[in-house]
């Protein structure tokens, strides 16, 4: 019973044991909330039209003549013209490399039948179809489907059909792959002078009730969005703060977007796009960016929020991102996304020979165009669908930042200018910009843009160990102590009882062994028998007694007497008293009388 008792107590310890060490590993979540003066947070502003149109003219017109070729053979219209399709013959009679690198094709009903939109032939499609899913409904026929095919220029049987439920998307992406064949050969400086400078950019800016102006912005040049502007970005050393939350405190910016100087083929939506961002946070603005609409007033009220999460073991976040095998190539402070996007354009290299043009150059190498890398195109569409299905092996390496810092925010939007303001204020603002007076701005052509503190509550997240090396050794104590009835001394003794001792016997058990091996192995080599001296010293090969420590009382009884001994015997005893005499001088009377008779 005792033995049950003992081993159902120990099954609890342990289980109980098991859950405190759980426990132990875990981590508990705390929420301090500050109130106190906040840094203001770098706003980084790009115009959603990445060039000026009419400073791209010379650049891009051939390939803006072979798109407007193609929509005017698929859909029979062109600028200023009835709908008249374009014959094949015309198509022939003038040299369109775009069609012949990356053919547009019209698919019927989904099968691989496909007709060229350029020879106007039918042929046999060969390559796996991927189908890109569009939310702009198609006007046409449901069943015409246009999209292009994709071939790997070392084997033409290796092909990709990629195709669009709406013409929309299928021209902008085609027009897209050749607008970065063009631009990876323009040089940064003559793309900087290309895209909108910050007097082209900025109307009028305040901050914190002051006026500010395009030295408070710094500029950087990013692929898909030309020459952007970060506010407070901390260049010069200093970064600016806020002691009073609410809209009159905040950036207050008028941007100009000039939308009749749109790209018509790459950019559909007009406006401006914003981030708002750590001054060491490397601005995602086509991941995460806000839209800006025009001729309307958009508020941005935020939140600010500190993070911070316990690394391993409590978690597989990174500190620094110095233990993740990715380079950085953003050169700013470690995230997710720079991690995923810097795996991405390794993969790129290693795989395709060059480097994608949305996204940083690696040292060494240099960004696609069909002219050096005629099968980028194919093999950029493969690597990037073997990266979305988390294929690379990127969403495995990278992990989470420990520490980040998040402003949530709450847009809202008003119609601006009112009507009653509208004439006075669009002509101000044409003549600050250096129009003429009779020329006003289109309010089209106009945002403004508000970013402020809704409060100064700083929100601090934490994660802290549920429990400490102290709470833990404590609650080890009372499972103990409550099942068990043990303390430190107790479990002492537990530990010397069944490892201490029973070692001990088992390194006895050994030495004896080896030490009989050993006085064997010299009696071999020696060739003498054993003499009675050595029975004796050996104790008459008594197993027991083998070593040299003197035998306890009950090994003694058990020692065997020596085989030529006579065996021991009692003694008569020799008591003085046995012994027959007399006892008296004379014979007494009546014992002669009994002696007569």
């Amino acid at each position: 019973l005792w033995i049950l008792l003992t081993l159902s107590a120990v099954g609890l310890i342990l289980w109980q044991c098991a859950e405190l060490l759980v426990n132990y590993y875990s981590a508990s979540v705390s929420v301090t909330v500050q109130f106190q003066k906040l840094p203001f947070p770098a706003v980084t502003i790009c115009n959603n039209n990445t060039y000026k149109y009419s400073s791209m003219k010379d650049y891009l017109s051939e390939l803006d003549k072979e798109t407007k070729k193609a929509l005017e053979t698929f859909y029979g219209f062109s600028e200023g013209k009835s709908k008249v399709r374009r014959s094949v013959d015309e198509w022939n009679s003038t040299g369109s490399d775009f069609f012949e690198q990356i053919p547009l094709l019209k698919f019927e009903d989904f099968s691989k039948t496909a007709t060229d939109l350029r020879s106007g032939q039918k042929r046999k499609i060969e390559g796996n179809v991927f189908h890109k899913d569009s939310s702009i409904v198609n006007s046409g026929d449901s069943n015409d489907i246009i999209g292009f095919q994709l071939c790997d220029a070392n084997n033409s049987s290796e092909c990709a059909i990629y195709t669009f439920s709406s013409g929309v998307n299928a021209i902008q992406e085609w027009y897209k792959l050749h607008y970065m064949n063009i631009m990876a050969q323009i040089p940064l400086e003559t793309k900087e002078k290309l895209s909108y400078s910050a007097d082209d950019l900025l109307l009028t800016c305040f901050f914190d009730g002051l006026s500010c102006d395009k030295r408070h912005f710094t500029r950087f040049h990013h692929p898909l969005h030309g020459n952007c502007y970060t506010f407070n970005s901390g260049a010069n050393g200093t970064i600016l703060s806020t002691s009073t939350g609410g809209s009159e405190y905040g950036l207050q910016v008028v941007l100009y977007i000039g939308e009749a100087d749109y790209n018509p083929f790459l950019v559909t939506s007009t406006g401006a796009k914003i981030i708002v961002h750590d001054q060491n946070e490397y601005p995602f603005i086509e991941d995460i960016g806000t839209e800006i609409e025009t001729a309307a007033a958009t508020s941005i009220g935020m939140h600010f929020t500190r993070s911070r999460k316990l690394s391993k073991p409590y978690s597989d976040c990174t500190e620094t991102g110095a233990d993740i095998p990715v380079e950085n190539l953003y050169n700013k402070s470690y995230s997710l996304q720079i991690c995923l996007h810097s795996c991405f354009q390794k993969a790129m290299v290693d795989s395709c020979g060059c480097a994608q043009y949305a996204q940083p150059l690696p040292a060494g190498a240099e960004y696609c165009n069909y002219k050096k890398n005629p099968n980028w195109m194919y093999c950029y569409y493969r690597l990037h669908e073997k990266f979305v299905k988390e294929q690379l092996g990127c969403q495995q390496i990278c992990k989470d930042a420990c520490s980040f810092k998040e402003w949530a925010l709450t847009t809202s939007i008003a119609q601006w200018p009112s009507t009653v303001s509208e004439d006075w204020m669009l002509r101000v603002l044409s003549w600050d910009k250096g129009q003429k007076i009779n020329k006003k701005l289109n309010k089209t052509d106009l945002a403004n843009l508000m970013v402020f503190y809704k409060d100064l509550n700083e929100r601090f997240i934490s994660e802290n160990p549920a429990n400490t090396l102290v709470i833990l050794l404590s609650n080890f104590g009372g499972q103990l102590g409550l099942w068990m009835s043990c303390s430190v001394v107790c479990v002492i003794e537990i530990v010397e009882v069944f490892f201490i001792d029973s070692l001990s016997i088992v390194m006895r058990r050994q030495w004896q062994k080896a030490k009989k091996w050993w006085n064997n192995r010299k009696r071999d080599r020696s060739g003498k028998a054993p003499q009675a001296g050595d029975l004796e010293r050996q104790g008459h090969d008594n197993p027991v007694c083998i070593d040299e420590d003197l035998p306890t009382f009950n090994t003694a009884l058990r020692l065997p007497l020596p085989q030529d001994s006579p065996l021991p015997r009692t003694p008569p005893p020799n008591y003085s008293t046995l012994r027959l005499g007399a006892s008296f001088p004379e014979q007494l009377p009546d014992t002669l009388e009994v002696g007569q008779h």
